[in-house]
């Protein structure tokens, strides 16, 4: 492989490795980052995942080959890389991150955080964040500055008992991050740490206590049933508004008459109820101070998280009926409008304004269903309604709920030239009974009732403006890797067959397919360095691939090939 050693920012020495002429990232690059760069989760702000390069494309992305590849540690994988300068930055299971030229996969640096051991074969962290020359790791324990030349760690921010199971992002100098609760809702927080010193600048608590904006909306329940996670993908942010906008979990615990005494309807059956769990909360990064937030689903009765990444894009508005169930009267036909699109666990496409939280449209996602678990949203007030036939309204009670899982932690990503979000689905439901009388419960993953087994899976291109979605790829691989655009007018996506490909991102046509060792889990980014361009995918065991392995149980995915898997054109 050819290496153009004057332009390459590393270079590893025996004995000293590390990265030499580091270039500290600044707020600019952040704002607007280099083609060649990968900053953060989803690569800039506003989480569209799309790379400007174009090197690869339609008529030449048949070519791709292996540029290299890396093993990685045993244990849970659901990362995303980020690439500066030529140097990739990965967190490996087991608590460790390391810093890897990016050409060839050669370790500069590697950092080990000083933990039993079963916890940090546990650590579920999403991302890395970057700024100056500060590389910010949500460890299980803590969060981590280190130095993103060496790899020491300059602070460290402890955060108590909350499993930091999200990821940083990086606003105005600040580390941001969140987490899971692990049960108590004294952990149930977004923080702001200094980036350069770890000093603690403000917390968000997620759900209200007693007497505070929201309380309400618990109808009296007890603080230690208030709990609401973050524990997905990050936040987004608009440098315009200078807002952030983050995605909330479901409440716990799961059932209403568990955290309401026995009683289903302690609270509301419309928005809101619960709050601010399955929510998208607009918070002043500045201050901590919740500006607007929207529910997406009132007082949850089945885990139906509605957390991870909030895409912002601008569009037109002219949701097409046809393509989309609710859509608000008020607003303006051809009205161009600053949006945040969520796409939730439990199913159904969301489109706000993101300037104050103005409902704009919605439907359901993947497809319609009666066991949906929104069966209704006032199209001018944006108020959702819970699906009441499938809410537990006394012990032992059976129900199928649609939909679980159908996206989770595997980001979306956004093709300004075509105006359409790029979203992996799974058509699956819950199958859940819950304790009671006559035994404990349980629950396990179905195929929606009614729906083609031969089409369990799909990605589907959802066209911002009118709604109108496009599926392809259709089939029986769950997929839980991330989606990729580019400019090269192509889509990238893997899958648990171990399938990695591309698409034309105009009509979905499969252009290019190679098989890795393992389950393509979340990960795909694109980089440049010297003028070529890269595609990269890691491949690995996590939480989810068990649960839908027990789904599609001819797709035999092995288990413990973790390593990453780097492509380029000849």
């Amino acid at each position: 492989m050819r290496r153009a050693a004057l332009l390459l920012a590393i270079l590893a020495i025996p004995g000293i490795s590390q990265v030499q002429n580091y270039k500290p990232v600044t707020e600019e690059m952040l704002l607007n980052p280099s083609p060649d760069d990968w900053l953060m989760y989803s690569r800039t702000y506003d989480a569209q995942r799309f790379s400007p390069l174009k090197q690869i494309n339609r008529q030449n992305v048949g070519q791709l080959h292996l540029a290299w590849e890396r093993g990685m540690g045993a244990g849970q994988t659901e990362t995303i890389p980020i690439v500066h300068n030529g140097v990739m930055y990965v967190v490996n299971p087991g608590a460790v991150v390391q810093a890897l030229d990016a050409t060839n996969g050669d370790l500069l640096w590697e950092y080990k955080r000083k933990i039993a051991a079963n916890v940090a074969g546990s650590a579920r962290t999403k991302s890395l964040a970057i700024y100056k020359d500060i590389v910010l790791y949500t460890a299980p324990d803590a969060v981590v500055g280190l130095d993103a030349s060496t790899g020491e760690q300059r602070w460290e921010a402890k955060t108590g008992g909350r499993g930091n199971t999200s990821g940083p992002i990086v606003i105005d100098g600040k580390v941001i991050s969140g987490g899971a609760c692990a049960g108590k809702r004294d952990n149930c927080f977004i923080l702001a740490n200094d980036a350069l010193t770890g000093k603690e600048l403000w917390r968000f608590y997620t759900t209200p206590a007693p007497g505070e904006p929201g309380d309400e909306s618990w109808g009296g329940a007890p603080l230690e049933k208030r709990l609401a996670s973050t524990w997905g993908l990050p936040g987004t942010y608009d440098p315009v508004r200078k807002m952030m906008y983050w995605g909330i979990a479901n409440p716990m615990p799961d059932q209403r008459i568990l955290r309401h005494d026995g009683n289903p309807d302690a609270v509301s059956r419309t928005a809101p109820a619960d709050l601010y769990s399955n929510s998208t909360v607009a918070i002043d990064p500045s201050t901590g101070k919740l500006a607007w937030y929207y529910q997406h689903l009132p007082g949850d009765d089945w885990d139906s998280d509605y957390t991870h990444e909030r895409t912002l894009v601008r569009t037109r508005f002219n949701p097409n009926p046809k393509f989309v169930k609710w859509i608000n009267p008020d607003v303006k036909r051809g009205e161009e409008r600053d949006v945040a699109v969520a796409v939730g666990e439990a199913g159904g496409i969301f489109v706000l304004d993101r300037s104050n939280g103005q409902f704009l449209w919605a439907t359901p996602f993947p497809f319609d269903d009666p066991n949906f678990v929104i069966s209704n949203i006032d199209p001018k007030t944006g108020k959702t309604t819970i699906n009441w036939d499938i809410v537990f309204k006394k012990p032992g009670e059976h129900h199928v709920i649609c939909y679980w899982n159908t996206r989770s932690y595997w980001p979306t990503a956004y093709d300004p030239a075509t105006n359409s979000l790029y979203v992996s689905y799974i058509d699956n439901c819950r199958d859940l009974t819950i304790p009671g009388p006559e035994g404990r419960g349980g629950w396990h993953v179905i195929p929606r009732p009614g729906g083609d087994p031969n089409a369990l899976t799909g990605l589907a291109k959802i066209n911002l403006e009118t709604g109108e979605m496009l599926r392809f790829d259709v089939g029986r691989a769950p997929g839980n890797g991330a989606m990729l655009t580019t400019a090269g007018d192509l889509v990238f996506h893997g899958d648990m067959s171990r399938r990695f490909r591309a698409f034309d991102a105009t009509n979905g046509k499969k252009l290019w397919e190679t098989i890795l060792g393992g389950n393509a889990s979340v990960s795909t980014i694109s980089y440049g360095v010297n003028g070529k361009q890269y595609i990269c995918i890691m491949t690995g065991d996590n939480l989810k691939v068990p649960e839908l392995s027990a789904e599609v149980p001819e797709i035999k995915t092995p288990k413990g090939h973790n390593a990453i898997y780097v492509f380029s054109l000849p």
